[in-house]
């Protein structure tokens, strides 16, 4: 019997159509053309990209030249410019702004075949503490409201590049998702005075069932009204509502978590394409009793079509509970 499902942080329904349930045998193995290095993320090829913003370089070499772990660059053919004002207008109804923002490529490794699931732990580390300077370098132009971080990987997951990398765009406004999310959760505390998503962190560690893997503070889940087959959640076992705030020593066991799920993903999906999105508090906002960081992994198995973009459920043929089976390895056909 397919069954309706609530997100209790925005309250939007999903559809578990278990009727046409499905295992990770059941979907189509990706295909999508690779091209093969060198490329302009290679190292050696620095001069093919905009200058630097921020680099990590054990061996203190020089910047925008070979000698770099990873490496921050603008990107060349930004979504938003960080030159000029925001200059809002108003014509009657519609409002508008200049194209004001930040928009950068993460280069998560020197070399063109390297898969950020199987960089060495510390390695990722380092990724995840790019993301964390260069929110906090962001902070600090009062233009910049929010920065989403985000990966693409794979063609069909929106990656032009096969070269392994991130990117984070910095917005003037708060995107509408993050605002629903703000909502929904002020409203939860308003009712019970405690953030929504260590209400879940703690009945999901108790009940055990969708708790993927926990490490060093760390918890995935798959969450239980789930937009999307497999579809993971990654958060901070204490509360805590801005990425941005956590400690570099945090990110060993971060970067340890992530990369047991994408490692099972690429075991049990056969590779998928797959994003990910870092949803955080708003820029310069002081701590959020209500709000709590957390990172979305979502594999790009089916397709969103005319019913979820005419109505706003989607359809799930996967329950949540099994999926988290299938990712800690405990159905027995499981590849």
């Amino acid at each position: 019997m397919p069954e309706l499902r609530r997100d209790p942080v925005v309250g939007r329904w999903v559809i578990i159509s278990t009727e046409r349930a499905r295992r990770p045998s059941d979907f189509p193995p990706p295909r999508w053309p690779r091209k093969g290095g060198p490329c302009v993320f290679c190292a050696g090829h620095e001069s093919r990209t905009p200058d630097e913003v921020w680099a990590l370089r054990p061996d203190a070499s020089q910047p925008n030249g070979p000698g770099w772990l990873v490496r921050v660059v603008p990107n060349k053919f930004p979504a938003l410019r960080i030159e000029g004002e925001l200059e809002r207008t108003g014509e009657g109804l519609f409002d508008r702004m200049n194209g004001v923002g930040a928009h950068e490529v993460v280069i998560e490794a020197p070399a063109h075949d390297a898969v950020i699931e199987q960089l060495p732990v510390g390695h990722l580390a380092e990724v995840l503490r790019a993301y964390r300077e260069r929110i906090r370098d962001l902070a600090k132009d009062p233009r910049l409201e929010y920065v989403m971080v985000f990966k693409n990987h794979g063609d069909p997951a929106g990656a032009s590049l096969e070269h392994t990398h991130s990117q984070l765009i910095a917005t003037p406004i708060v995107p509408i998702m993050v605002e629903e999310e703000l909502a929904g959760a002020l409203q939860h505390y308003r009712i019970k005075q405690r953030c929504i998503w260590c209400d879940i962190v703690r009945q999901e560690r108790r009940d055990a069932i969708r708790v993927i893997r926990e490490e060093g503070g760390f918890v995935a889940i798959a969450p239980f009204a789930p937009r999307f087959p497999f579809e993971t959640w990654v958060l901070p076992v204490a509360h805590r509502s801005a990425f941005e705030e956590t400690p570099v020593g945090d990110l060993g066991p971060l970067a340890e978590l992530i990369s047991t799920i994408l490692r099972g993903m690429t075991r049990y999906l056969g590779d998928p394409p797959y994003n990910f999105m870092l949803h955080s508090a708003p820029l310069r906002t002081p701590a959020l009793e209500h709000f709590h960081w957390h990172l979305e992994i979502i594999p790009k198995l089916t397709r969103v079509a005319g019913f979820e973009w005419g109505t706003g459920f989607f359809i799930n043929p996967t329950p949540p509970e099994e999926a988290a089976e299938y990712l800690r390895g405990e159905v027995p056909d499981a590849p």
